[in-house]
């Protein structure tokens, strides 16, 4: 580390001979992408964020730090920070634009490599803003280029270009990084009618723990390419993800595999088993969402996954986003594809509003899936827990084909987030004639220790809770409170299939960015085979990401 006579003389020069080249308020600023060199790691850079607020040093983490209101931030495009990182205390350090362990020259003039500069709270100098639009630009388009459509079924670490990680590699031509995943769940039913158990039998006997998930993959690029490939391969047991194959769950499979080829900028091509882009809930992954498990419409109407072909693409201004595919699952199937039902299946999304700093954002989706209805169709669903038998269900019906409108509407506002989708299915039966049948939700989230889910212009979609000071560095990590109201109706026709209500509330605790512990409580409502049952249930689950 620079010693403190040197910075203080350094910035003394700059004070003399030097004019700022924007205005920012050091006392509260978000730096992004700035290099850290730790001498207890061999010299090597860390790539970290730094927030500054009340002229005292928050938060230096290699994590991603959502901006604050009223605090600006800016990139320090991997620049590599000299002086103190003391938290507690008024800043004082500097910002070279190369690396002064590999560039002697950058300590030789100063005065034209320093980009940064505070001392106790005092700005010295600061370029950042200059460059901060097109930098911002070209890591939107690098995350494209890494992040097709369908986000990895885990988050990827903030620092996943790290080679020197053991789980980590680069290559000439690839690079990767391992990932796994442990989800536990604990379940209680704290109560039951006489109707519901004689609609779904005595609900005691699904009490008790089990491993929810177990996954591990790999995710990584191919370079062979000017736009790099990217690759995704992932199985798991226990899938920890509900679709029209209810009875694999407890075996294992290959549930992601898939290449993302970038056509363009704003466009790429995936080719393997993916989610099909139907709807925001159904494309986030069941560990960024507010609740557990993902609502009854998503479950019956949506499948998990499926092979098939997805191309893609946004505008570049990032407000809209359009998704199209077409999806045979005949590998998983067992039958020859002339065989297996045929789906298309698109998505487009529309920002009407976004505030300047994104913090306001309204969000409207459209989703449609049509298939030709090849070995009919079932409609079935648990009532959001997966230790549960389904409460409702149509039984296998014979089809011709078969279509499903998706509706979304989100606003997120700060740590306030709203977000709705309603569903309808149409099947053309032979024997039934045209059946209908339709469900919705509405989810509400606050993240009440203040951080905000980021938007993901190239999916139309919200990202995980980021973790503003997790446990390790003396903070309480990320709270979240939420609830929802799901409702699904599989009558129609003369086929009795049942209603289902749940009113739920649920509390997420993100001690860190890779350990999660929540609670789930749900009310549920269930009216089928002429009755109306009344039950409850309480899911404790523990998630371990390992990074």
């Amino acid at each position: 580390m620079f010693a403190r006579s040197r910075l203080v003389a350094v910035l003394f020069a700059l004070l003399c001979g030097s004019a700022m080249a924007q205005v920012v308020d050091p006392q509260n600023v978000l730096i992004r992408q700035v290099n850290l060199i730790e001498p207890g790691k061999g010299g090597e850079p860390v790539v970290v964020n730094i927030l500054i607020r009340d002229n005292i040093l928050e938060i230096v983490s290699e994590d991603e730090i959502p901006a604050p209101d009223g605090i600006v931030p800016v990139n320090a495009a991997n620049g590599y920070l000299l002086g103190e990182t003391v938290l507690g205390v008024p800043p004082k350090f500097i910002i070279l634009d190369g690396n002064p362990g590999a560039d002697f020259d950058v300590l030789m003039d100063t005065d034209e490599h320093i980009v940064f500069a505070v001392n106790d709270g005092e700005l010295v100098r600061n370029k950042l803003f200059e460059d901060f639009e097109a930098i911002t630009e070209a890591d939107d388009r690098a995350r494209r280029n890494w992040l097709a459509y369908t986000p990895p079924p885990m988050a990827l670490p903030a620092n996943y270009g790290d080679a020197s990680k053991w789980n980590q590699w680069a290559t000439k031509n690839t690079t990767g990084i391992f990932l796994g995943a442990v989800v536990l769940d604990r379940m209680h039913w704290p109560s039951q009618d006489s109707n519901s158990e004689s609609q779904v039998g005595d609900l005691s006997a699904f009490e008790g723990g089990e491993i929810r998930g177990l996954r591990f993959g790999v995710v990584g690029t191919l370079n062979y390419f000017k736009r790099p490939w990217v690759y995704t391969i992932f199985g798991a047991t226990n899938a920890f993800d509900k679709g029209f194959e209810p009875n694999d769950l407890d075996d294992f499979g290959w549930f992601d595999y898939r290449l993302d080829i970038p056509v363009s900028d704003n466009m790429t091509l995936s080719v393997g088993k993916q989610k099909e882009p139907m709807s925001m809930e159904r494309i986030m992954g069941m560990t960024n969402l507010p609740m557990q498990e993902r609502s009854t419409v998503s479950d019956a109407f949506m499948p998990s996954r499926n092979l098939g072909i997805v191309l893609n693409g946004s505008l570049p201004s990032g407000r809209a986003t359009w998704a199209a595919g077409m999806f045979n699952n005949f590998i998983d199937s067992g039958e020859s594809m002339s065989d297996t039902p045929t789906a298309f299946v698109g998505r487009a999304t529309w920002l009407p509003l976004v505030s300047a700093d994104e913090s306001n954002i309204v969000h409207l989706g459209l989703g449609y899936r049509h298939s030709d209805g090849k070995l009919g169709a079932r409609f079935s669903t648990s009532p959001e827990f997966n230790q549960s038998p389904d409460f409702v269900d149509t039984g296998l019906l014979d089809t011709d084909s078969s279509e499903t409108l998706n509706l979304e509407a989100s606003w997120r506002r700060g740590p306030y987030w709203l977000h709705s989708e309603y569903v309808s299915t149409s099947v053309d039966s032979p024997t039934n004639g045209k059946l209908d049948f339709s469900g919705y939700h509405v989810t509400g989230s606050w993240i009440v220790s203040g951080e905000m889910r980021n938007y993901n212009r190239k999916s139309g979609i919200f990202q995980l809770v980021p973790v503003a000071k997790t446990v390790n560095q003396g903070g309480w990590g990320a709270w979240e409170l939420s609830t929802r109201w799901s409702s699904i109706d599989l009558k129609d026709r003369g086929i009795d299939g049942g209603r289902l209500d749940i009113l739920s509330f649920g509390v997420n605790w993100w001690l860190t960015p890779v350990f999660n512990v929540n609670l789930n409580y749900r009310f549920i409502n269930n009216q089928t085979n002429g009755l109306s049952g009344d039950s409850s249930g309480v899911m404790t689950r523990l998630m371990l990401v390992l990074e």
